[in-house]
């Protein structure tokens, strides 16, 4: 186990090296290849150009959104941000922190553990009370947070969650999650007191929260008032959806793995139960992406109807499949077969099929009827969301159909099913006896953001060190962008189809893709080309520092 965990704080060609415990040794072909690619030296002063850029030119107060215009006119997190706030949600201020680290121990340089330390200032100053975190961190005050959802926040016609200023913590996107996690990475880096509160502070904040039955709500404390659109707070349900749950998980037993905290070990049995009793029963045994207080299914956002989710269902399997890796305990296996083969037959009729997406993402509880997700109007005022019967004209910024690997999933579970408990359970940092370090690299998958604007490109280490522009930025074309707030959504639609759209009218300040992308700063480009130049620089060791 202790290698599976390292392959989920890790990333790609770095991943594989830490999995087989280092680096093999080169062919004649792979000897050539390096010979062309660029120096420790020139990796080494390309990082650290780019990272003084970031630090130095781009941050607020230690802090991050996603993207930047060049002449700092207008940022984005997930939305248009003020040039007061921060982003938390990935990739944020404490995705940056773990960059920053997982420098620090490719290259010893101290420059990348202050960057760090200054990451953790932000996010500890917008710490909320209860111990978590918002997506984001307004430095301009409680004013400042306020009129942006009275302006941006409340005229993103498909961002619900950004459309009512709960004013609580949220789990959702990981935002808390990576947070926490990265707190407690930079405490046992150097055990330095500063942090101890904070990350104190997270860990009960994560105690705290935890229902009886184990899982999670999606905010928390729970507030007044929390609905949406005529509907039930969905935010206090049980939450499955961003793999609030798992991610939670993930955190404690790192807790319990770095600092030998044996309060979480209750906690994390209970939340991994919690997915055996939600797990509905025959002839339907799968999960919403929520479940409410009588453990069934569950809505949220007015297009995340009362249904059971396939993408949620298959996410759940393999949490399964994880806690029998971390525990040895088959009952974690026992109901494993029946949502697979639910989910075998909900596929959808090949001629739906389209880019590999073979399941509806919801489907009617009593019928496994699929439910199709569409809208119409043009903005928060005039428009609506429904589901039906019909794959015709579905929203574009909620897919309705999924991509599922259920035949590897089977695979894994006979797999696991043919090792003894002992087996499956080896090196589960569970069974682990006293302190255990932590995996010295946390690079993120960047193919789970939300962030629209990240360039995702294979570049070459030669290629990158090429790319680094004089003033020490990468260029990435943001696709991404948005209306400036204009005004309150008029509640006749204008002219238009926006049944299928990213955005609605003008007065729609939701994100889209543009057909006329700027060249600026994107922060998720930055981590995404460090995290190769960092897994370069593991290479040239042949070990890990």
């Amino acid at each position: 186990m202790a290698r599976r965990l390292v392959r989920t704080l890790c990333h790609g060609a770095l991943c594989a090296m830490l999995a087989l415990g280092g680096v093999a040794a080169a062919s004649p072909a792979q000897a050539r290849a390096e010979a062309a690619q660029p120096s420790r030296q020139q990796i080494e002063a390309t990082m650290k150009r780019a990272t003084r850029f970031m630090v130095e030119k781009v941050s607020t107060n230690g802090g991050y959104v996603w993207s930047y215009l060049p002449d700092m006119s207008r940022r984005w997190g997930e939305m248009e941000a003020f040039p007061t706030m921060v982003w938390v949600q990935p990739p944020g201020t404490a995705t940056m922190g773990n960059l920053f680290l997982d420098a620090y121990h490719a290259t010893h340089d101290e420059y990348y553990y202050q960057a760090a330390e200054k990451a953790a200032g932000a996010l500890i100053a917008g710490q909320k009370p209860s111990g978590g975190w918002h997506y984001f961190i307004d430095f301009g005050g409680e004013d400042s947070t306020r009129r942006w959802y009275d302006t941006i926040g409340k005229n993103a016609w498909r961002l619900e969650e950004f459309q009512h200023h709960w004013g609580n913590a949220t789990f959702d996107d990981a935002g808390t999650s990576e947070a926490m996690q990265f707190l407690l990475r930079l405490y046992v880096e150097k055990h330095d007191a500063r942090f101890k509160p904070a990350l104190d502070k997270a860990i009960d904040f994560v105690l705290k929260s935890q229902y009886p039955i184990g899982g999670w709500p999606q905010r928390y404390p729970p507030v007044d008032n929390g609905g949406l659109h005529g509907r039930p707070d969905y935010t206090r349900y049980i939450t499955f959806n961003d793999d609030v749950a798992g991610e939670n998980i993930k955190f404690l037993i790192m807790v319990h793995q770095a600092l030998g905290d044996d309060r979480v070990l209750d906690a994390i049995t209970r939340a991994m139960s919690v997915y055996l009793v939600t797990q509905q029963g025959q002839p339907q045994p799968g999960w919403g992406l929520q479940h409410d207080p009588s453990l069934r299914p569950a809505g949220a956002r007015t297009y995340e109807p009362v249904a059971l989710a396939t993408h949620a269902t298959a996410a759940n399997v393999a949490q399964l499949l994880n806690f029998y890796r971390l525990t040895g305990d088959s009952k974690y296996l026992a109901r494993v077969p029946e949502a697979l083969d639910w989910l075998d037959s909900v596929k959808l009729p090949p001629e739906l099929v389209k880019d590999g997406r073979a399941w509806p993402t919801f489907i009617e509880i009593g019928t496994n009827r699929p439910l199709f997700i569409h809208r119409s109007g043009s903005n928060v005022a005039n428009g609506r969301y429904f589901t039906n019967d019909d794959p015709a004209d579905t929203v574009g910024h909620y897919s309705s159909m999924r991509a599922l690997d259920v035949a590897g999933l089977r695979r894994e579970y006979e797999r696991l099913s043919k090792l003894s408990p002992e087996e499956a359970s080896k090196g589960s940092p569970l069974k682990a006896h006293g302190i255990q370090p932590l995996a010295p690299y946390f690079l993120v998958d960047l193919g789970k953001i939300s962030d629209l604007n990240t360039s995702r490109d294979a570049a070459t280490p030669s290629q990158l060190v090429a790319k680094l522009n004089k003033a020490g930025w990468w260029p990435t074309e943001l696709k991404a962008t948005s209306h400036p707030y204009a005004g309150d959504g008029p509640v006749q639609p204008p002219p238009g189809d926006f049944r299928s759209t990213r955005v609605g009218d003008a007065t729609d300040t939701s994100p889209y893709f543009t057909d006329k992308p700027v060249i600026g700063i994107s922060t998720g480009t930055y981590i995404e080309h460090m995290a190769t130049l960092i897994s370069a620089l593991v290479a040239k060791d042949g070990q890990l520092k």
